[in-house]
């Protein structure tokens, strides 16, 4: 049986975190900021239960500092980080390489801005030819009306805007998924 190509597949899926730096997190409200560090846990979480992988970027580290402890500690050590000053992940040194190396077509971001790195991020990687699934309820900006807009923005240019528990359930499929138990054990 072949499903609809819009649904994820852990084969085809690649997470990328986008600047989940703390004092960049210091800046948005802070129901925002606890609820998307929370769901950006979670699917990094997932991830590495089902041999997804993850790539993160960083905004000038050395003026924002590094990502936040809460996903590095769950990260496994072979992921990747890269520094970057330009707002799309894609100007990142060596970032479209490695995306295309992983050969997954399937993009999944989270992270802050959503109006600025998030977006430019998200338009780019779909002009390459990926599928980009914006996960609205692991993202933010400093104003919701941005990331209200971001969002219907990178809609209407073709990306999907889903939710934390839809990824969690489209990655297992059917709960007879021999890690279902430990997903299931990651919504909040």
């Amino acid at each position: 049986m072949t499903t609809h190509p819009n649904l994820l597949s852990v084969k085809n899926s690649l997470l990328i975190v986008v600047d989940l730096q703390g004092k960049l997190s210091a800046a948005m409200p802070e129901r925002d900021a606890e609820l998307m560090t929370a769901n950006v846990g979670s699917l990094v979480e997932a991830a590495g239960l089902l041999s997804i992988p993850v790539l993160l970027t960083e905004q000038y580290p050395k003026g924002l500092g590094s990502t936040d402890a809460t996903i590095t500690d769950i990260l496994s050590e072979d992921t990747l980080i890269f520094d970057k000053t330009g707002f799309s992940c894609c100007a990142a040194e060596g970032f479209t390489d490695t995306v295309a190396s992983t050969d997954r077509k399937q993009i999944i971001l989270v992270g802050q801005e959503a109006h600025v790195c998030v977006l430019q991020t998200a338009l780019e990687l779909m002009h390459f030819g990926y599928q980009v699934h914006v996960v609205e309820d692991a993202i933010c900006s400093r104003k919701a009306e941005h990331k209200f807009y971001a969002l219907q923005r990178m809609q209407q240019q073709g990306a999907t805007i889903t939710n934390y528990e839809s990824v969690l359930f489209e990655w297992v499929k059917d709960s007879t998924h021999p890690e279902f138990k430990s997903i299931s054990g990651l919504l909040r």
